[in-house]
């Protein structure tokens, strides 16, 4: 049986309190839970402004191990496109400032009315590719997140590990660290090339680990994620892939789930904690 993780490597991704916490209440929860790590979303983020949060999050003792989201690329014409491009620049921009660890790229789907998908990936390549440079400049690594594929008509066209590795190797071939992967457990756990992908993956390219659980039956494909724990997906052997592979960076809870966004906030993160120690 593994050993439980380093509860120093809990971050919270703050999407799973977003409902009734602003970013501040967020920052100042971590650190009165004890969570070493934390990845806001760029709406809260605007909210309290990008200077003042990242101060907070340095008094805190906070590391901010990621920054949702970037990418969203496919668009229906060149305006369309370059308006993505001009958002992800924001993007890294506002990751650099706070000294996010990677910029988490959800891609995007079909343009609106599009059924060309070999297409939209063409355009998630070539958004990707226009943005690597700024993001070199800026120290930020770029975070592909492939989602399950129920998501690949509106947010996400890049549904594997292999997909977004592929993509890796083309924009960045020399693997230098500037181009790498989201492991979300939610969105990749049913993949039967999972741990070989991991393992191609290495340890430069493994940029972040999100973490929660996947229920039977799941009642609504956004919002119905499982605190770890609750679900089908078997955490332990998943994290001993990526520990393998050389991954040593944060576990990330990201648990976007109606029911949990109506508890308290302090206790969603307490027994987040604690399943972190049990489950993971």
């Amino acid at each position: 049986m593994s050993l439980p993780p380093d509860p120093d490597l809990l971050s919270l991704n703050t999407a799973t309190v977003r409902e009734r916490w602003g970013l501040r209440q967020m920052i100042e929860g971590c650190a009165r839970q004890h969570f070493r790590g934390i990845s806001p979303w760029r709406d809260k983020l605007a909210e309290m402004g990008v200077k003042e949060a990242a101060k907070a999050i340095r008094d805190n003792g906070l590391t901010v191990t990621g920054l949702c989201r970037g990418g969203m690329f496919p668009a229906a014409d060149r305006k369309g496109r370059q308006a993505a491009i001009d958002d992800n620049w924001r993007a890294i921009d506002a990751a650099a400032t706070l000294g996010a660890r990677c910029l988490v790229l959800v891609v995007g789907g079909l343009p609106p009315g599009s059924k060309d998908l070999a297409g939209a990936r063409g355009m998630v390549r070539d958004g990707i590719g226009e943005a690597l440079e700024h993001a070199r400049s800026a120290g930020v690594p770029l975070a592909i997140e492939p989602l399950h594929p129920m998501y690949c008509a509106d947010r996400a066209c890049i549904n594997t590990l292999a997909q977004a590795l592929d993509l890796c190797d083309e924009l960045d071939g020399s693997g230098g660290g500037a181009l790498g992967v989201v492991v979300d457990a939610y969105h990749v756990w049913w993949d039967p090339l999972l741990r070989t992908q991991i393992e191609r993956a290495g340890e430069k390219r493994l940029l972040a680990f999100h973490i929660c659980d996947w229920l039977v039956p799941t009642t609504d494909l956004l919002s119905d994620r499982g605190m770890m724990g609750d679900g089908v997906i078997d955490l332990p052997l998943l994290r001993s892939w990526m520990e393998q592979a050389g991954y040593r960076g944060f576990h990330e809870v990201e648990i976007l789930s109606a029911r949990w966004w109506r508890r308290d906030p302090e206790e969603v993160l307490a027994a987040c904690r604690m399943r972190h120690q049990t489950a993971c």
